[in-house]
């Protein structure tokens, strides 16, 4: 198992380009169930989720190809997706299990076939999310579906699924993703109220309309989806991934330095950018993305999560390692997951200066944090440590990268070519 050794204390300065979203991917991938033409995607991350939800594709039956070769272990950045001849329609609980987005193939399949067998995802280290939402609208539209040891078995109505109108309770991102790719093939119209509106949910609208899909209201929280007999296969680039930009933007700014972010989208980034500013980190558009500055002393600002417009939740662990370093305190509320302050340990043992009440921190800047030990818990904890070394006096050791690996493409490789000293070493037995 692998770790990652990090000598904290240079300032970065240079350019990284931003790689496809995982969050985009993950949906855009499940897609190509719903046409037995071929769906191509470029801008592919280099991901373990991506390679994940290949195998699980596969196992339906879907030729999985990168860059013309066979889909594990290529170094490939474009993928294509043949689903013209499906075979198996369960999706097995050893591959659920290890990522959740794999619950996006019930929609397609559902859709397409008539029926579904998926595992259920169980829980999760960041909170239980469960998958209610995707259920009651699967069942708005005519599906009859039962839970039976672990798994969710679907069957739509004969003639197929019906168009219908769903207000989801509270914003579900998945949920939105998978009554919508399951609404392109049902009788009729259906209209998604409260649906979700990040980019990544605009991202699968988009491909989805290339693939004949007709979708209005892309951007807002009302979705009109007419269904259609048939998709066709399409070409489509995954869109650049905005929390990675967001992670590198905090990461100039937790060294004092200076980094050009290729292919990052202010419209993507607005409410972190705003954020950034109040903390005395410049953010300013260029000619091939964004450049984020250190403007002096950090400072402190509070933050609170919501769903898009708002801050992402997926940007708080790494919010919460910068106000770690800032002048004065910062109080950060969590609202979208439980157990996501599960980072919090670690970085005080780097001498950060937190206390967690409830679903709220706050977090008192100190001068300088010092290298330690330390241990990614999920995805976006792992990354938070990473900006707290790079900060930090002395040496600090990343243990259990593999959760790293699942959402950030040569992490390390990105960030030493812009003067961090970092290596990834094999850990000892």
């Amino acid at each position: 198992m692998d770790k990652l050794r990090i000598r904290g204390g240079n300032p970065l300065k240079g350019q990284i380009t931003i790689s496809g979203a995982k969050n985009a991917a993950l949906p855009l991938q499940a897609a190509c169930l719903l046409t037995d033409e071929k769906l191509t995607l470029t801008n592919l991350p280099l991901l373990a989720d991506i390679t994940t939800m290949n195998r699980l594709l596969a196992q339906h039956g879907v030729e999985v190809h990168i860059n013309g070769r066979d889909a594990f272990g290529s170094s490939g950045r474009s993928v294509e997706l043949d689903a013209a001849d499906i075979f198996n329609l369960t999706a097995p609980y050893d591959l659920v299990r290890k990522m959740r987005a794999s619950v996006l193939v019930l929609g397609p399949l559902l859709a397409r076939f008539g029926q579904a067998k998926v595992s259920l995802p169980g829980g999760c280290a960041i909170g239980t999310r469960p998958v209610d939402l995707h259920i009651k609208g699967l069942q708005a539209m005519g599906a009859q579906i039962d839970i039976e040891g672990g798994y969710i078995l679907a069957k739509a109505p004969e003639g197929g699924l019906v168009g219908a109108e769903f207000v989801f309770p509270q914003v579900s991102v998945g949920a939105t993703e998978n009554l919508m790719m399951a609404a392109t093939l049902a009788k009729g119209e259906t209209i998604l109220m409260n649906a979700a509106r990040e980019p990544e949910i605009g991202d699968l609208a988009r491909c989805l309309i290339a693939m004949g899909a007709e979708i209005e209201g892309i951007g807002s929280d009302r979705l009109v989806i007419k269904g259609k007999d048939r998709l066709h296969g399409a070409t489509y680039a995954v869109l650049p991934d905005r929390i990675e930009a967001g992670t590198f933007a905090m990461a100039a700014a937790i060294t004092g330095g200076e980094l050009e972010l290729v292919g990052a989208r202010m419209d993507d980034l607005k409410s972190v950018v705003k954020t950034l500013a109040g903390a005395n980190v410049k953010v300013s558009e260029t000619a091939n993305g964004l450049l984020v500055a250190s403007n002096g002393d950090l400072l402190g600002v509070d933050v609170m999560t919501e769903p898009f417009p708002g801050f992402p939740t997926d940007l708080q662990a790494q919010m919460m390692a910068l106000m770690c370093v800032a002048k004065g305190a910062s109080m950060i509320t969590e609202t979208i997951f439980e157990n996501r302050f599960m980072h919090v340990p670690e970085l005080t043992r780097m001498g950060a200066n937190i206390t967690v009440h409830g679903s709220s921190a706050l977090v008192r800047g100190v001068p300088k944090l010092t290298g330690a030990p330390v241990m990614a818990t999920d995805l976006r904890a792992s990354v938070s440590l990473v900006l707290a070394g790079l900060a930090a006096q002395g040496e600090t050791t990343v243990n259990r990268i593999y959760h790293l690996d699942r959402g950030y493409e040569r992490v390390e490789a990105k960030l030493a070519a812009c003067g961090a000293d970092m290596e990834r070493v094999k850990e000892e037995d």
